[in-house]
């Protein structure tokens, strides 16, 4: 079974590999998260392939069977043809549950003590020991939309925080079958939601919430899912998002910050990358922005996380197993 890995190398779990029977490694030279053209000798009869963007020459990958793809994002591999080709594929949906949930947890807390404007007194040697800095999470509610690996790990962390979680999906919480998972992270008996809704429930669930956070992936169904109506019902409350920037209308929340509907936002995903210097969005002071890095392949436990899965996804595939992530056809057509 020939393997030929476009990754950036982690030593332990390269041996680990190299341990399972009946397999040839090839490592590609200075591999990059971007789209190019491999040599020909590298990957024409490759069998398993661990990358993070098909090459552009991946037609001539006559014996490719299954992709192992080192993002929890999989739109680089939707329309290129490979369930035709009967090739599996699998994402690394997982491997930022837990930097995104303690994102989560920081920009709760630092929302509820106004940390920006302490940081802004302390750059002004201005000492203002005001209430509004001295409030605490615990007892407040948040709300969860979305109850996959980022949600869940949050909602563990929340429970422990002394906070009542509330979680909205779809259709109700189902068990997380065949995903990874950090070792002792996520919910994995769905105990931590002090209450259940679903998607015809979206009202009741809103109201009354301290925080919203937004754990859903972009979809046709969840772009500007929350709108006007959504954020006034928030009534006072803080909206997370590090999901994706246009689940939320950005003029309805533009409005909903200078207008006061909501108490504030703390936004890691954002409608233009970068923000343009004069969007309003930086000089509000009820905003907190990230560029994007509550999770990333910069993080220093990715590289353990994402081989972790490659490995063992290599050999369940060699042995027949259930792989972990295993992306659906379904999902990978246009």
């Amino acid at each position: 079974m020939k393997v030929v890995i476009d990754m950036p190398y982690n030593g332990t779990l390269l041996s680990e590999l190299r341990s399972i029977p009946d397999i040839n490694i090839r490592l590609v030279n200075q591999p990059v998260e971007q789209e190019r053209m491999l040599p020909l000798e590298i990957i024409r009869d490759c069998h398993i392939l661990f990358t993070t963007f098909l090459p552009t020459n991946h037609l001539d990958m006559k014996e490719l069977k299954f992709v192992q793809i080192g993002s929890a994002g999989y739109t680089q591999l939707i329309g290129k043809g490979l369930p035709e080709r009967g090739i599996i594929a699998c994402n690394a949906l997982g491997v930022f549950d837990v930097p995104i949930a303690e994102w989560n947890i920081a920009m709760m807390i630092n929302m509820a003590r106004d940390m920006k404007r302490l940081v802004h007194n302390q750059d002004n040697t201005i000492w203002d020991r005001s209430p509004r800095f001295q409030d605490e999470i615990r007892g407040k509610v948040v709300g969860i939309w979305g109850y996959g690996g980022i949600g869940r790990e949050t909602a563990r962390l929340a429970k422990a925080l002394g906070m009542r979680v509330r979680v909205l999906t779809r259709n109700g919480i189902s068990d997380r079958i065949n995903t990874y998972t950090v070792a002792g992270s996520g919910d994995p008996e769905a105990r931590c939601p002090d209450q259940i809704f679903t998607a015809n429930s979206v009202k009741k669930f809103l109201r009354g919430l301290d925080f919203l956070i937004l754990a859903m992936p972009l979809t046709k169904e969840t772009e500007g899912i929350v709108g006007e109506a959504e954020l006034r019902l928030l009534e006072g409350a803080f909206i997370l998002n590090p999901a994706r920037g246009p689940i939320i209308q950005e003029e309805a929340l533009l409005r909903a910050l200078s207008e006061n509907w909501i108490a504030g936002a703390a936004l890691d995903t954002h409608y233009h990358y970068p923000m343009p210097e004069d969007h309003p969005l930086w000089k509000m002071p009820n905003v907190l922005m990230t560029p994007h890095i509550s999770g990333s392949s910069a993080n220093p436990k990715f590289l353990d996380r994402v081989w972790d899965i490659f490995v063992q996804n290599t050999a369940n595939f060699i042995e027949g197993k259930p792989l972990l992530n295993r992306l659906s056809d379904s999902q990978l057509l246009v």
